[in-house]
């Protein structure tokens, strides 16, 4: 037994309710189960409960055993010396006020209907992955797909955060931010944090002033990330390196330290060459990318906008000084699908809440568009009976599994409550 099962059958009232009494046999009638709070204090503010003949007007705090009131040294803190009942699933001692008036008790167990508890514990037996994973494919479709959106944009509100901070960082430079965001995104998550740091150190204002030649953008982004700093034949590696030192030289630039990029593991097409290169040609392609971005309704208008390739030297090259057959290198479907879902609808997400703006439907309809993404965990649910279609449904997947599941807060999600309902 948790507190937090206990913290749902308060809330939600899922006890009988009649014939209540405390254990001093005074009876209980709930006018109002108090607000839910999850900070520091009593558990629920404001109830309002009759015991016996007696109205009160005050807070709820819930234990699994009286005692717990000692345990956590309630006695001593004012926030609860307005506690009207004492909610507890065992009564092992009575609890007092600073003024020695003891507080009502109710003993919640004696209440609950034995099979909702039968039904919590099967919910929270050790499973192989996750605690529903029997039950998940039987959940309401209308429930199921309700708590999708929810889980979407709880998803999106944390990646705004980050966008929000970057703001902050930039003086609310949109388009510098769009920067630091493709950037990190184009790095995947090897080299994520290296890009986003490159894209940091370089101002902005350089980038615009740049863009009109798209060996000085390599230069800039390569050497910043590190990539300059040996000594080789290539003629295109000196030409880069000079480019670099003299942009740093022209815009007073110091050169910064940022984490190592990788080459490991990557496929060659992701290799922080080729990805840079892209990057620097995207900025040389687009001066205003931002409205550009904001303005994108449709999958297809991503591929249509975003569709660069890498520099004639990259096209046979994947690193300095090793020629390689001759290939286009453009942005696959599949990376501009990764920055649909990691860049674009985040940024226009965070874009229209700024402006006070509803995009939700639009975002939706947008991420239906995009493929699933194949990943272990999609790959698990669907083992379970439920099978992504597009990337929202796989965003909410992951979501799911990562702030829920993985948190055991069966509780405070709908397909557990739902469980909880129906079984």
């Amino acid at each position: 037994m948790k507190e937090d099962f206990l913290h749902y059958l308060w809330k939600f009232k899922k006890f009988n309710t009649l014939n209540l009494m405390t254990v001093r046999n005074e009876p209980v009638t709930i006018i109002k189960t108090g607000d839910y709070l999850e900070l520091a204090g009593p558990d629920f503010f404001n109830a309002h409960i009759k015991i016996a003949d007696q109205k009160w007007a005050g807070n709820v705090e819930v234990h699994l055993k009286s005692s717990d009131w000692y345990l956590h040294n309630h006695e001593k803190d004012p926030a609860y010396e307005n506690v009207i009942l004492h909610v507890v699933w065992e009564n092992d001692t009575a609890i007092f006020r600073e003024d020695n008036t003891e507080i009502p008790v109710l003993v919640l167990k004696d209440y609950v209907d034995p099979e909702l508890i039968q039904n919590y514990k099967a919910l929270l037996f050790p499973k192989t992955w996750i605690s529903c994973e029997r039950q998940i494919k039987e959940i309401d479709d209308f429930v199921f797909k309700n708590w999708q959106e929810r889980l979407f944009f709880e998803r999106l509100e944390r990646k705004s955060k980050f966008i929000c901070e970057l703001l902050e960082e930039t003086n609310q430079d949109f388009e510098a931010v769009l920067f630091c965001l493709l950037a990190k995104n184009f790095g995947l998550n090897t080299n994520g944090n290296a890009f986003l740091q490159m894209a940091k150190s370089i101002p902005f204002s350089v980038i615009r002033k740049e863009s009109f030649e798209v060996e000085n953008l390599e230069a800039l982004f390569l050497g910043t990330a590190g990539l300059l700093e040996s000594e080789k034949e290539d003629v295109y590696f000196k030409d880069l390196k000079f480019r670099y030192f003299f942009l740093l030289h022209k815009y007073q630039l110091e050169k910064s330290h940022i984490d190592a990029v990788h080459f490991f593991k990557h496929r060659p097409d992701n290799f922080p060459t080729i990805r840079l290169s892209q990057l620097a040609n995207l900025y040389h392609k687009y001066q205003n990318l931002f409205s550009k971005i904001i303005a994108l309704k449709s999958a297809k208008s991503v591929y249509d906008l975003l569709n660069v390739s890498v520099s004639p030297y990259w096209q046979n090259h994947y690193q300095f000084d090793k020629e390689s057959s001759k290939k286009s290198k453009a942005i696959s479907k599949s990376f501009l699908d990764l920055l649909i879902i990691n860049t674009i609808i985040p940024f226009q997400f965070t874009y229209a809440d700024i402006m006070g703006e509803s995009t939700a439907e639009d975002l939706i309809e947008f991420m239906n568009e995009v493929d699933t993404e194949k990943n272990a965990v999609i790959d698990k649910f669907s083992l379970f009976g439920v099978k992504s279609k597009n990337a929202f449904e796989s965003q909410t997947l992951l979501e799911l599994k990562n702030e829920y599941c993985n948190q055991k807060a069966c509780l405070k999600c709908a397909l557990g409550l739902e469980l909880l309902k129906n079984n």
